[in-house]
């Protein structure tokens, strides 16, 4: 699995990782150690360039929302 999609991932069911990239997304991008070209396309939500970057197709991930599953 790459970074970016595990990164993806985890924002969207770790609570404390989501708070924490939401005041930090670039802390937490340089401690998960993305790529630049990673980097910059989570950044800008460069929709293209994640999916050519994650492997994902379209309808496989929400790109406008964050879906949170914390209890």
């Amino acid at each position: 699995m790459s970074k970016l999609l595990d990164l993806m991932q985890k924002l969207a069911s770790d609570a404390a990782l989501n708070s924490e990239y939401e005041q930090d997304p670039q802390a937490v991008i340089r401690r998960i150690g993305l790529s630049a070209e990673e980097s910059a396309a989570l950044l800008a939500k460069d929709y293209e360039a994640i999916k050519r970057l994650t492997g994902l197709q379209d309808g496989q991930f929400s790109t406008q929302h964050t879906i949170q599953a914390y209890d």
